[in-house]
């Protein structure tokens, strides 16, 4: 069984040893390991992928909170095989309706498995697919959009979330969000090919350099925003010369972008990739069988 191990907290001596230690004792199999010191924010993050026997996960789960207990981090014990048939998904909007809407509709027609268990926003304008999916939603927003990060960290773990779907959730996840789920459990869909386009506006910038092909990316989030090495899947459309950019933006935000996020979301949650050292590989047949 494959296991996603991280580790969060302030930084100082001796945090990474317990945890590594602990694991492999019991056997493990320590197939990745990344961990980030962040000396100006004294902040120590640490992602662990490793192979167990599945009786284990349980104890693996406890042991390893009482160690994050006493070294002061939050320790996240996760695997992708615990509700492989039905994976739970968090979906974050901000304005932009069609991708989350097409993803939950694909749900409900079974086109994709997966257990859409909360909608989250930074805004009410899509407050509609709530009622209309019957998912419950949370609006974790000020008046001007601003989320309460932790408000969203906490609602995740709450829901015992697998994966976090961005759908034109038009906000950066800060870095301690990004290690907490580390691991590729948050997939994000930009309205612009990486890496050429990255940023807010990609449309707009590539209707600057007067492109007359457009696309869309659904990518692995990693710290470091639009890195572009985390592709999973990339979705095109051509214009013609002429084309308006209110023409673009109707084509790509109403079919290609939505495009883009199923396919993306069904390579993920059928296993056909994964992040692996910051990179999507092709998941082997036998992957989990260790």
């Amino acid at each position: 069984m494959q296991v996603i191990v991280t580790a969060l907290g302030p930084d100082h001596r001796g945090l990474a040893d317990p945890i590594i230690h602990y694991v492999t004792g019991e056997g493990a199999n320590i197939a990745e390991i990344q961990m980030y010191d962040r000396d100006a924010a004294s902040q120590f993050a640490m992602m662990l992928r490793i192979h167990v026997e599945a009786e284990t996960l349980h104890t693996l789960e406890q042991s390893l909170t009482q160690i994050g207990e006493m070294k002061g981090l939050e320790v996240r014990v996760w695997s992708p095989e615990k509700n492989r048939d039905r994976p739970r998904i968090a979906i974050c909007v901000s304005h932009q309706i069609e991708s989350a809407r097409l993803l939950l509709d694909t749900v409900r027609e079974e086109k994709i498995s997966a257990d859409p268990v909360m909608l989250i926003s930074n805004h009410q304008t899509c407050k509609s697919l709530s009622l209309e999916f019957n998912v419950p939603w949370h609006c974790i927003g000020d008046q001007k959009g601003v989320p309460d990060e932790e408000r969203l960290v906490t609602l995740l773990d709450e829901g015992q979330i697998d994966y976090i779907v961005l759908a034109r959730y038009m906000r950066v996840l800060p870095a301690t969000t990004c290690w907490a789920f580390a691991g590729g459990r948050i997939m994000n869909l930009h309205h612009g090919l990486l890496p050429s386009f990255p940023g807010m506006h990609p449309y707009h910038s590539a209707y600057r350099d007067n492109m007359l092909v457009y696309g869309a990316t659904c990518h692995f989030i990693v710290p470091e925003l639009d890195a572009g090495n985390q592709i999973i899947y990339q979705s095109t459309f051509e214009v013609a010369a002429g084309t308006t950019l209110a023409q673009v933006l109707e084509e790509g935000q109403k079919k290609n972008e939505p495009h883009c996020l199923i396919e993306g979301m069904r390579r993920v949650l059928e296993r056909k990739v994964q992040l692996h050292f910051h990179r999507v590989v092709a998941t082997p047949d036998k992957a989990d069988n260790v």
